[in-house]
């Protein structure tokens, strides 16, 4: 590498501090200001959880009147939780698309299927499964306190 080379190279250091919070390890990741556009399903990342459901990652981030927002699409296999029941201070809407799912909610069930919405308050324990023999797509939209911090 020549010095000319590594000049060229010196501007691209500066970006490194400038980087994503979630490509420094211990720094929070905070939510980044959003702004209307088009997510393609087939340009979205696939990540799998380790219940092994599959997600995609639509957008995470605040809307202009403040509000923290984090949506994605879920698949899960019959009888898979994509984790255990839990409780945090985010409010959810899952929407179903396909398949059935149980909505757990402070340890009383209800199945609902396509077209098909739950709400789980802040605070509340809730869970879901899928409660169908198919493989059951949904949509999950958290508002409030930061969903997923880093």
């Amino acid at each position: 590498m020549t010095r000319r080379d590594l000049s060229a190279l010196l501007p691209l250091l500066g970006l490194l501090d400038a980087a994503p919070a979630e490509a420094q390890p211990g720094k929070p990741v905070p939510p980044l200001d959003l702004h209307s556009g088009v997510f393609e399903y087939d340009k979205l990342p696939l990540r799998y959880s380790s219940g092994g459901a599959a997600t995609r990652p639509v957008l995470r981030g605040r809307l202009p009147t403040g509000e923290v927002i984090e949506l994605h699409e879920t698949t899960l296999l019959p009888g898979q939780m994509p984790h255990p029941a839990h409780r945090h201070v985010h409010t959810e809407l899952m929407l179903v698309r396909e398949g059935t799912l149980e909505f757990i909610l402070e340890g009383k069930s209800e199945h609902f299927g396509p077209g098909g919405v739950a709400y789980a308050a802040s605070g509340e324990f809730h869970g879901l499964r899928n409660a169908g023999t198919t493989p059951a797509n949904y949509f999950v939209i958290a508002i409030g306190t930061d969903p997923n911090p880093a």
